[in-house]
């Protein structure tokens, strides 16, 4: 346990750290600070509850590469991080495709999540409804943010842009929806039996 405390600690330093980076010059403080606030409030919680409900090693880490993601949409804008240019000159496509990755992760991360809840307490049986459930989750959660965007138009106006970095697309919320889903189900698929291994130990803990 010690030795995952460590790593926790040097974790919430990582993205302590890249929180504070990015805020220093933000390309748009208002879409850094609507951005960065799932990390804002993750990691408040996250603390409170290290000792009375662990998460799993697995879970930190994808938490934490979560977190670099949105903190990095937050710094440049999603339409404008650099790692996003790179992989559109490499895939050719016609849009920063960065959000994306944050859409996917959208869905991978809570997916897991919710795995973890519901399978700790014993909330659901059958590895089906458990993956079921996991996914509805996730689209939950991914429609929840949609709104927000959407609520975010509506009071902002043409201020909203750089928050909910369409790029010009019209099918933008329906393919963050489908990122989340797929992120969702991969996630279920690669990670499952790790994250089964995981929580074992975590119960023997």
């Amino acid at each position: 346990m010690y030795a995952q405390d460590r790593i926790n600690a040097g974790l919430a330093a990582i993205v302590v750290g890249a929180l504070i980076a990015s805020g220093v010059a933000p390309y748009d403080r208002i879409t850094w600070l609507m951005e960065v606030a799932p990390v804002l409030i993750a990691l408040p919680l996250l603390y409170a509850t290290r000792r009375s409900y662990p998460l799993t090693a697995l879970l930190y880490v994808l938490i934490a590469i979560h977190a670099l993601v949105l903190i990095g949409g937050g710094a440049y804008t999603y339409a404008r991080v650099p790692l996003g240019f790179w992989l559109q000159d490499l895939l050719g496509t016609m849009r920063n495709p960065y959000d994306k990755i944050g859409h996917f992760l959208q869905g991978f991360v809570p997916a897991l999540v919710a795995r973890e809840i519901l399978l700790r307490g014993d909330w659901v049986r059958g590895a089906k409804m458990t993956a079921f459930l996991c996914v509805c989750v996730a689209l939950a959660i991914s429609a929840c943010y949609e709104l927000i965007e959407w609520a975010a138009a509506l009071a902002m106006g043409q201020g909203a842009d750089e928050f909910l970095g369409t790029q010009g697309d019209p099918w933008d919320t329906q393919s963050d929806m489908f990122m989340a889903l797929l992120g969702a189900i991969a996630a279920l698929l690669l990670l499952s039996s790790w994250h089964d291994r995981q929580l074992h130990r975590l119960r023997r803990s």
